[in-house]
């Protein structure tokens, strides 16, 4: 059997239609590369002895490029894929090889790379600031965040937990049931609340995002446990740079502190009324109610986007820290996706 040579894969890629992969797209768009000084000094402070990370020595095999693996992760959260998932697709699907600028003959990071390098990247706190770092991009190139923001909370459900009664009252209390060994500990989640949404039961996180009503990119986001209500983090996620006051929310976000707090720093409520027993809500608050939920229910194409187009909401890991970088890879990944979008609906319709 002849070996695929050079030319032999250009004509394999030539095959594949790249104004229908959206991937392509992505890599030509985004600026990855500037990611690098954040990504190295994220990589090192995360724990990767710095010989893994800068090696001067030609001697041994290579260390991983750390744009290379930043961009498996954001394949990742593209498609929502576990580490040996993406080990294999990145073995399997040309597109992913082409997005990633390898080659057949090249090598691939196997999954335990991809968990070692995701693990120092949360140890460093790094997702924050790599979101950060796109977003002050995203300005720069003209999107500021403007027409007002939409405060909303999505359900981000993680494997769940069988415990007893007994153990689930003690990881309340924040404490360990004492007969758990260390290796079972590493497998339980610890963190992971069970909450209600419309009479259905959900083990997980919530992903609290802030979404400004122009552009529809995610501004700020904050993770919590799915037991906490979506009110708690309002002022986590709002965003001070936006040019309008106005934000838009849900009834749950309404109460007369929030309200109160809000006028005090200079927003507009758009927070939609809820009404009480015997206080229902009169005609003109139900107008009222519908106009803000039409610009409100913005937020639910980005979260549409992400369960729909990027696999779900789903993660796979163990814990609140290990939780906010899946969550914020999903997140940044969006922004990605969005912003390709507007590029190249500007492009067709200039």
């Amino acid at each position: 059997m002849s070996q695929l040579g050079f030319f032999d894969l250009n004509k394999r890629y030539e095959g594949l239609d790249a104004k229908k992969d959206p991937l392509v797209s992505i890599a030509s768009i985004v600026p990855f590369e500037s990611f690098r000084p954040l990504l190295k000094k994220s990589l090192v402070k995360g724990g990767l002895r710095t010989a893994d990370v800068d090696r001067k020595s030609s001697a041994g095999r290579k260390p991983w490029d750390e744009v290379l693996i930043f961009k498996c992760l954001v394949l990742q959260a593209l498609y929502n894929l576990s580490d040996d998932q993406t080990e294999y697709q990145l073995r399997d699907r040309l597109t992913f090889m082409r997005f990633l600028g390898l080659g057949i003959e090249d090598a691939i990071p196997d999954a335990k790379t991809l968990w070692l390098y995701r693990e120092a990247l949360t140890k460093a706190g790094a997702v924050e600031a790599l979101f950060d770092k796109f977003d002050h991009f995203l300005r720069d190139k003209g999107y500021q965040a403007m027409g007002g923001q939409i405060i909303d909370a999505t359900i981000v459900s993680a494997p769940q937990q069988h415990n007893n009664h007994d153990e689930n009252d003690t990881l309340k209390n924040g404490e360990t049931p004492t007969d758990w060994k260390p290796a079972k500990i590493r497998q339980k989640d610890r963190d992971a609340r069970w909450t209600q949404k419309h009479n259905r039961s959900y083990f997980g996180y919530k992903n609290h995002v802030n979404v400004d009503r122009r552009h529809k990119f995610i501004r700020r986001y904050a993770v919590s446990d799915a037991s906490v209500h979506d009110s708690q983090k309002l002022n986590d996620v709002l965003d001070m740079e936006n040019t309008s006051a106005d934000i838009w929310a849900d009834s749950a976000y309404r109460s007369q502190e929030i309200e109160k707090d809000l006028k005090a720093r200079g927003f507009r409520s758009r927070i939609c009324r809820k009404g009480y027993r015997n206080h229902p809500l009169n005609e003109r608050q139900k107008a009222a109610n519908k106009t803000r939920s039409s610009v409100r229910a913005r937020v639910e194409h980005v979260f549409g986007h992400q369960e729909n187009s990027m696999g779900g909401k789903i993660i796979r890991v163990v814990g609140i820290v290990r939780a906010r970088t899946k969550i914020g890879l999903q997140n940044l990944a969006y922004n990605m996706s969005r912003y390709v979008y507007l590029r190249k609906s500007c492009v067709a319709s200039g």
